[in-house]
């Protein structure tokens, strides 16, 4: 480890891009209640559901919910904030922060659709956050940013159009049984790398290196935020809110990481132990959740076809003698709503 100063040592601007990055959490989470009340006024309307993929005339009716565009313009903002935060601070320090949607959206959620919170669901909510705050508390002290060179982008680039390839391979092949949690974990990888380019576009706006490769990055991440679009809205059809917020607040950021670690050298000069509290941490937010798809109470009642194991039988049982009456509650709620 060099003598050099790191982290907000080295950039003490690096602290305003905390609050810019849970400014952007709070948006996303207001817009992804409204866009996913927008999806299921559509199903309604359309008498089909998406849960396997959105129709045309599905994308089109979104298009005129004012629900689903006032979530737009929130995820707009949110966005806004993120880009913010991003071209003050490093990647591996900001874009982790995003963990606070995920409470936000299940307070939220739990209050329109009348599906509390399980104990279970909230320790799996408490791993999440406490996996990511470890995460981003080390990251403030040992994080440095460098020039990002073409190879860098080469690399980047590289790996994208790989696992855009082998996404729509498993789109085909799987996005029958895994729903949900598919469309989440294609979001959140694609989300990764939309961080992860536009972080790059804006470091090389601001050394004032503005070219070819520099356009076809931001191709790249017009694209792969498409596509990473198109599964979120898919995901809303299929499982609430707050279980999408919470695959792409601990995704995204985790691919977002990696690739600032090991592409970006962000971590670079982090000592052996610290790379390893970095890691625990990554797992402990990604055990919480794997725990929120299984314990989920709204998952559960409604008998989503998750393509993994969701509690006991015990934990079943109640789910099912609870759910008539939070259906109705959401029905209600929901139809107050829209």
């Amino acid at each position: 480890m060099s003598d050099q100063l790191i982290g907000v040592f080295q950039n003490p601007a690096l602290l305003l891009g905390i609050p810019l990055a849970l400014a952007g959490a709070v948006f996303m989470s207001l817009g992804a209640q409204y866009q996913h009340r927008g999806v299921e006024k559509v199903e309604k309307i359309t008498g089909t559901e998406g849960a396997t993929g959105l129709s045309g005339a599905q994308i089109r009716g979104l298009l005129t919910r004012p629900s689903w565009i006032i979530g737009s313009i929130m995820l707009g903002f949110a966005i806004l904030c993120q880009l913010s935060a991003m071209a003050i601070a490093p990647l591996i320090v900001v874009q982790p922060l995003g963990a606070v949607a995920l409470v936000v959206t299940t307070l939220l959620n739990a209050r329109v659709s009348g599906h509390s919170p399980t104990r279970r669901s909230l320790i799996a909510i408490g791993s999440c956050l406490g996996g990511i705050f470890l995460f981003v508390a080390l990251a403030a002290f040992y994080a440095v940013e460098r020039e990002i060179s073409n190879e860098d982008l080469f690399t980047i680039l590289t790996v994208l159009l790989v696992v855009i390839i082998a996404l729509g391979a498993c789109w085909l092949v799987l996005r029958r049984r895994m729903r949900a949690l598919f469309y989440v974990t294609g979001a959140g990888i694609l989300y990764g790398f939309v961080a992860t380019l536009a972080k790059a576009v804006i470091s090389r706006i601001q050394a004032a290196n503005f070219d070819w490769l520099t356009v076809v990055c931001v191709i790249a991440l017009i694209a792969a935020a498409a596509v990473g679009a198109y599964f979120v809205q898919t995901a809303y059809s299929s499982g609430p809110p707050d279980l999408v917020i919470a695959g792409l607040t601990v995704i995204d950021p985790i691919v977002a990481v990696i690739i600032g670690a090991l592409v970006l050298g962000e971590a670079s000069e982090a000592p052996l132990l610290v790379v390893i509290l970095f890691v625990v941490a990554g797992a402990i937010a990604v055990f919480g959740v794997f725990g929120l798809a299984r314990y989920h109470p709204q998952v559960v009642s409604d008998s989503q076809e998750l393509g993994i194991q969701r509690g006991s039988s015990s934990s079943m049982d109640s789910g099912s003698q609870a759910g008539p009456q939070n259906g109705s509650g959401a029905a209600s709620d929901d139809g107050a709503a829209q």
